[in-house]
């Protein structure tokens, strides 16, 4: 069974609690979700939290670069927090390190 994601508006910012494995079976999901909640609503920062995700393959990457084009495009920001060794590793291959500012805790990536 797919875990669902977990999301948390505070005023502009919204976080995405990411889960254990972010695959190519729950991104379709995620993009679904995170299409309505920033049509819904006025988000001019993205905060992804990679402290409970172990795996992530291309589907991942993919929705991770799609968020930030969009977040940018309108004069957001995006960042993210918890990521572990292995989630560290995927992201710099895939260049996401140089695009989103990377934060060791939530209060931190908060406060920005």
């Amino acid at each position: 069974m797919e875990e669902p994601f977990i999301y948390e508006a505070k005023e502009q910012t919204l976080i995405i609690h990411l889960p254990k494995e972010l695959d190519h079976h729950n991104c379709r999901n995620l993009k679904y979700e995170t299409d309505l909640l920033l049509a819904e609503n006025y988000i001019t920062r993205l905060v992804f939290d990679f402290s409970d995700t172990c795996f992530m393959d291309s589907s991942g990457i993919g929705i991770l670069l799609n968020r930030y084009k969009q977040i940018r495009a309108g004069g957001g920001e995006a960042c993210f927090y918890g990521a572990g060794q292995q989630v560290l590793r995927v992201l710099k291959v895939a260049g996401i390190l140089g695009l989103m500012k990377r934060y060791e805790t939530r209060e931190e990536a908060l406060c920005g």
